[in-house]
């Protein structure tokens, strides 16, 4: 039933530092984000396989990046947002906020499936993110089983989002937005009752973790075999929010874990036969630009400003011809454009 060899991207044995896999297969998508282009990285497997310590290592990483590039790029304005939740017993929950109550999710014209009142904090640093991760990292739902004494309950998605435009006035042509966003997903386990000795919370967590990724599983499936066939994104929580990831508007990495353990080894085909199907998905990533008469307006008046300054700084020297007609245009110019709006 099962084929005698498997062809990945790449695969790493269990020695092989989380810096190495991020290098090799997950910074070129994590780091699309920076160009306008949406990325999700997935971390797949049973329980117990080392999911959340490779995505925690994945996302310091990839953070780290993001911030060296911003520091790097001085001629572009950056504004990164954090938000983040879980998924446990199929019940949204914000991860930022100590309110448990579980969201709702709408469905939005323009942006697909949205969460109402989750929490989107606008980060002042690096530092502030990683003292966001740390409060996400303490809000998660874990549980001990006979497999894992700290075992993820719930699927967790932290998402950082971010938008930038230009410090100069380059033209309107050159006036847009980049916004993207990428997403940090770590599933809970795939677990067998029988294996982890569930009873009671334990064994209801586990039928959630496993309908949720069952649901998972069939939708790519239907993915890799094309876009004939309806795909029921809709039978779960986690596949609603992550459409646009698995089969939509973005680039996607899926880092699939397995535990070497004979015991495992139904759990790993189940795994290895996963990843299969999903290197046959196919997405369609776009760069995402937001032509904002905003935007523009924000990029003239800065532009304005340094204009004005240049003029102070001359005192009672005449003005350049050429400095007073491009006030005189930027001037003009933003008047047409709040006029229009």
């Amino acid at each position: 039933m099962f084929p005698a060899a498997y062809t990945f991207d790449r695969v790493y044995d269990c020695d092989c530092p989380t810096k190495q896999v991020y290098d090799e297969g997950a910074k070129h998508i994590a780091l699309s984000v920076l160009n306008g282009i949406n990325s999700s990285i997935f971390a797949y497997g049973q329980t117990s396989s080392g999911k959340t310590y490779t995505m925690r290592g994945i996302t310091e990483y990839a953070v780290a990046d993001i911030y060296d590039y911003i520091e790097k790029h001085k001629e572009r304005e950056f504004v990164v947002k954090f938000s983040a939740m879980e998924i446990y017993n199929e019940a949204v929950r914000d991860l930022l906020s100590l309110d448990s109550t579980p969201l709702r999710l709408l469905d939005d014209p323009e942006r697909g499936t949205v969460v109402e009142r989750l929490t989107e904090e606008t980060l002042r640093d690096k530092d502030h993110l990683e003292e966001l991760l740390s409060i996400c990292e303490a809000q998660r739902q874990i549980g001990e089983t006979a497999l894992n004494e700290t075992s993820s309950r719930s699927h967790q998605i932290l998402r950082v989002t971010i938008e930038s435009s230009a410090r100069e006035y380059a033209g309107a042509e050159n006036s847009s937005i980049l916004s993207a966003s990428v997403n940090f997903v770590d599933l809970a386990g795939s677990e067998r009752a029988s294996q982890t000795l569930s009873a009671g919370t334990r064994l209801k967590e586990g039928c959630h973790i496993n309908r949720s990724l069952l649901t998972l599983g069939t939708v790519i499936r239907k993915l890799s075999k094309g876009r004939n066939s309806h795909v029921p994104y809709r039978d779960s929580k986690l596949t609603r929010i992550l459409q646009n990831a698995l089969g939509g508007n973005a680039r996607t990495a899926i880092i699939c874990t397995m535990s070497p353990d004979r015991s495992h080894v139904e759990q790993s085909r189940n795994t290895l036969s996963f990843a299969s199907c999903a290197k046959e998905v196919t997405t369609n990533a776009q760069v995402n630009l937001v032509m904002s008469d905003k935007a523009l307006v924000k990029q003239l008046q800065r532009e304005l400003a340094k204009l004005e300054n240049e003029m102070k700084s001359l005192g009672s020297a005449p003005v350049k011809r050429d400095t007073a007609r491009l006030l005189r245009e930027k001037e003009l110019l933003i008047e047409q454009v709040i006029a229009g709006t």
